[in-house]
């Protein structure tokens, strides 16, 4: 887009949908600039974030002025005004709709649900919180409700979650179902219709995953050599 600056975003990319966006913006060369927020030190707090999004949370876009918080809408954003493959964010309305209906029971399933295990397992000690065990087990058993409907309902008859090819819904899902790993928790292990899916993924993905990931791999690292 002739006259158009990078996009900036502002990114913890200890967080989920953080990943997501930055691994879109580097598989998709879309160019952008990065500043990191620190959530654990409350830089989202600040006077000048808080004007930029006064619900003091990541990620944040700005695309030369027009600023636009919640990662579902600016990877839906991006794929539409940005020149990227359609299967990303499908123009057929049919197809488009999969991804919508899988995005938006993704927020209070898979996200809510990875997001509480972790917390639990790894957030709540680094701040010096126990674990809460019966909060821990029903996150655990909340998350593989979650993970049986994303195998018999979403991967039922196709190789990724929307269809054939990969889109922003397997995006989101993998950055999340990434997030156990912080601790050692592969909660994929023992579902091989999911590891090959996230293979599926990662492969699609090619150097960006890793790269996003490298915080969740660092912290896994810490996280087990004290075990």
């Amino acid at each position: 887009m002739a006259g158009r600056q990078a996009v900036k975003v502002y990114l913890d990319l200890l967080s989920q949908p953080c990943r997501a966006l930055l691994i879109f913006l580097k598989h998709n060369k879309i160019p952008h600039t990065v500043e990191l927020i620190a959530l654990r030190k409350g830089q989202q707090k600040t006077p000048e974030f808080t004007k930029l999004n006064p619900m003091q949370k990541v990620p944040v876009l700005d695309d030369n002025g027009f600023v636009l918080t919640e990662s579902d809408a600016i990877l839906k954003y991006l794929a539409t005004t940005y020149n990227v493959p359609d299967h990303w964010y499908p123009k057929l309305p049919e197809k488009r709709a999969r991804v919508d209906e899988y995005t938006a029971w993704h927020h209070v399933n898979t996200r809510m649900h990875a997001s509480t295990v972790f917390l639990q397992e790894v957030i709540f000690p680094m701040m010096g919180q126990p674990t809460n065990p019966a909060k821990f087990e029903k996150a655990l058993a909340d998350l593989n409700g979650t993970l049986d409907m994303l195998e018999n309902m979403f991967l039922k008859r196709q190789p990724f979650l929307c269809g054939d090819e990969i889109s922003l819904a397997d995006l989101l899902a993998v950055c999340e179902l990434m997030q156990p790993l912080c601790s050692g928790r592969d909660i994929l292990k023992d579902r091989p219709k999911l590891l090959s899916w996230r293979s599926r993924v990662q492969s699609a993905l090619s150097d960006s995953f890793d790269e996003a990931h490298s915080v969740v791999y660092q912290i896994r690292e810490k996280f087990t050599a004290k075990l």
